[in-house]
């Protein structure tokens, strides 16, 4: 199921969909005698790719993903209030966003970009509150080193004490994250580090696991500009990823819907 997951969930990218239309597009109008239906799968599929590149659109799926839980700029006001705050520590919780395990790089050079700014963002939650631990959580999926142990390079890379980092190692995706990590520090409140894109989805999750995660968004890709920028006028490639981005979790959350893990 796993697998299939990653295989089908492609095929609904903007680029892949986009292409799809356009190569059926070009067969009708070379290897058939349906020319109408061939030009109109060509346009079809121009306009889409140009509608899915200009940053408009992009914006406009992101935010409802995005905005849904804001970012948590001041950490040393939470309240522990009813825990156990002297005997347990104060966990924030890091999830992996990929990664390759080229030794010819950096560890900081060897996972994502989104994944590199959780983990910044976990690193400044943790100098912002004394006696705070990081749990860093990411398996091996297409790759021998699990993520979270070179998430944990970079964590000490950034200052954080060896002794202040506990791994996670098993999990493949994030409803396994949810399970093991339930596991591993129980039903006390913590703070939960992903993309602000990713949050909604892993928050429904975590929860649904009898967790109580506080919310601390990463890795925005929405900002807001005192002035217009020219360049959201024109298509960009960069606007196709946020659409792709914005299309993989809403796939995720009807997945994880339609299997009642969230």
């Amino acid at each position: 199921m796993f697998m299939l997951k990653k295989i089908v969930g492609p095929f609904f990218y903007p680029v892949s969909f986009c292409l799809g239309i356009l190569i059926l597009g070009l067969f009708c109008l070379w290897a058939t005698r349906r020319q109408r239906l061939g030009k109109v799968l060509l346009t079809l599929g121009t306009m889409l790719l140009l509608l899915l590149s200009i940053s408009f659109l992009s914006s406009g799926l992101l935010v409802p993903l995005e905005q849904r839980y804001p970012a948590l700029l001041h950490p040393e006001k939470i309240s522990w209030e009813g825990e156990k705050s002297g005997t347990s520590p104060k966990w924030i919780v890091v999830l992996g966003g990929g990664h390759v395990s080229d030794p010819r790089l950096p560890a900081n050079s060897q996972i994502s970009a989104a994944a590199l700014g959780r983990v910044v963002e976990g690193v400044r939650l943790y100098k912002a509150m004394p006696g705070s631990k990081l749990l860093l959580s990411g398996g091996v999926v297409f790759d021998p080193v699990p993520e979270a142990e070179v998430m944990a390079q970079i964590a000490g890379l950034l200052g954080v004490k060896p002794q202040d980092i506990s791994l996670e190692t098993d999990s493949r995706d994030t409803p396994d994250q949810a399970k093991i990590i339930a596991e591993m520090i129980g039903r006390e409140r913590f703070i939960l580090v992903t993309s602000a894109v990713h949050m909604p989805r892993s928050m429904a999750l975590f929860k649904k696991s009898g967790m109580q995660p506080i919310p601390a968004p990463a890795d925005f890709l929405i900002r807001e500009s005192p002035r217009p920028l020219p360049g959201r006028f024109f298509p960009r490639a960069l606007s196709l990823g946020q659409v792709e981005t914005a299309v993989h979790e809403y796939l995720g959350l009807a997945w994880a819907w339609l299997r009642g893990e969230i």
